[in-house]
């Protein structure tokens, strides 16, 4: 097209000396030779011009295209251009522009990357959608919070649908009103193939483009442990307070009675020692509650030694064998010869078998019997890790089936009244677990209702002592 243009331009240019040329020709005043010598040279010029300048067009094509080439592959158009005519300024611009252009690009690339990298390492799930709740952007916390496939690509599906829960759609709903509506937040329950997960939801708008339509981001936080911790804590409260409220109403009864006046020295010496028992169990709760709370929180250093088993039990019985004998139970040691040394703190094991010892006895019946016995168990009896077990057994009334696996919980009871009349807090077995956890170890309950109980602590032994250990036993029995 542009060699036409130019082709009849020349012709253009050409064509009114050829004329004049022609007319003085015709009249005699010009020779036919000059006239066709000078058309002939006129038109070589004219060629010769059109054809340097199509040149140039070419090379300047040829150079755009490459350029062009360039920045379609995202890299820097080479500067091929020169000189400072009109056209070649024009070109050095736009080459100017285009590398202006790729560095913009290039900072969006890595601000992605940035961007990814980040939503990657969010524990919080975020998700992006559009305006009408389509999703645009979920990062991999997300999804595992909603439990969504990882490899499944949910770009362009409904959020709600996504979600299953009705809740969502007030937080990517925009009123006509108002294009940017303040942040919002909405708890979801989410249970599929799992258990039960609790998520808190905020939504904010970002933006609105051209046509109206709104962006939302999502941020989601997975507040199931929190939420199991709220109730552990009302728990926590509500039993405290039931524990405490009821020697704390014997003590005020009993001393408003005695500033009363009691005439009988007996009963006075009766209520005196109600007053003096009930402030002791008010003294056992607080030091358990303080001994349980350390141990949670960590401020329970152990300083673990080598102990003999033999010598741990016997210090034991030796502390609690008057309350035995208060209450007619007899206690014995089994404790066989050759057992490997245990690595622990002493006295924290010593106060996990006062407990176990402190239970047995107050449930079983005058007449009963509670035995301390250890024995060693091989790697291959007890998952892969040689431990040295230690059990306390009764012949008491069992626990039924059903309360077992809670008798570690805070202030959980089998029987309410009974264990209050005995004087127990109901903070003894989560004394002990901590305890045991605290030692790498394992504590195991097994109970038959009107056979007894026997609760196993399984310490792992030190390496030191696992070649010196004999035989081991099998760990059924």
């Amino acid at each position: 097209m542009i060699v036409r243009r130019l082709a009849v331009a020349v012709l253009l240019c050409i064509l009114p000396p050829a004329v004049l040329l022609a007319v003085l020709a015709a009249s005699g005043h010009v020779s036919l030779v000059w006239v066709a010598l000078v058309l002939g040279l006129a038109t070589a010029g004219g060629i010769i011009g059109v054809a340097a300048v199509v040149r140039v067009l070419i090379e300047r094509r040829d150079t755009l295209d490459a350029a062009a080439d360039e920045i379609e592959n995202r890299h820097r158009p080479l500067r091929l251009v020169r000189g400072d005519n009109l056209v070649g300024l024009a070109e050095q611009r736009l080459v100017a522009a285009a590398d202006a252009m790729i560095d913009d690009l290039e900072d969006l690339a890595e601000q992605r990357e940035e961007l990814e990298v980040i939503l990657r390492s969010m524990s919080e799930g975020v998700v992006v959608t559009d305006a009408h709740g389509q999703v645009m952007l979920i990062n991999r916390a997300a999804r595992e919070m909603l439990e969504l496939s990882p490899d499944l690509d949910y770009r362009n599906r409904s959020l709600v649908e996504i979600c299953r829960d009705p809740a969502v759609r007030q937080l990517v709903t925009v009123p006509e009103e108002h294009r940017e509506p303040p942040p919002e937040s909405v708890e979801l329950a989410i249970q599929r193939s799992g258990p039960l997960r609790r998520l808190r939801v905020t939504a904010g708008a970002v933006g609105a483009s051209s046509r109206g339509r709104a962006a939302w981001v999502l941020v989601l936080y997975d507040i199931t442990q929190l939420k199991a911790y709220e109730g552990l804590r009302s728990d926590f409260i509500a039993n405290l307070t039931h524990e405490i409220r009821t020697p704390l109403s014997a003590l005020s009864g009993y001393t408003e009675t005695l500033l009363a006046g009691v005439d009988d020295p007996d009963t006075q010496q009766r209520f005196l020692k109600i007053i003096e028992r009930q402030a002791h169990r008010l003294a056992r709760l607080v030091d358990d509650l303080v001994s349980l709370s350390d141990l949670e929180r960590g401020l329970t250093p152990l300083r673990p030694r080598e102990l003999e088993v033999k010598h741990l039990f016997e210090e034991t019985v030796e502390l609690m064998n008057e309350q035995a004998a208060r209450q007619g139970v007899e206690l014995e040691i089994q404790c066989p010869e050759g057992l490997p040394a245990l690595l622990g703190d002493h006295d924290r094991l010593c106060q996990v078998l006062i407990n176990l010892l402190d239970n047995a006895i107050k449930y079983t019946p005058r007449g009963g019997r509670v035995a301390l016995s250890a024995r060693s168990l091989s790697a291959a009896a007890n998952n892969g890790k040689p431990a040295l077990e230690l059990a306390v057994s009764d012949t008491g009334e069992g626990i039924p089936a059903q309360h077992i696996p809670r008798l570690t919980e805070r202030f959980y009871r089998v029987d309410r009244a009974r264990s209050r009349e005995l004087g127990g807090t109901g903070l003894g077995l989560a004394i002990v677990k901590h305890i045991v956890q605290l030692h790498q170890g394992e504590l195991q309950i097994d109970s038959r209702v009107r056979e007894g109980t026997t609760v196993r602590v399984r310490l792992p032994l030190p390496p030191s002592a696992v070649a010196d250990q004999p035989p081991a036993v099998s760990a059924a029995g």
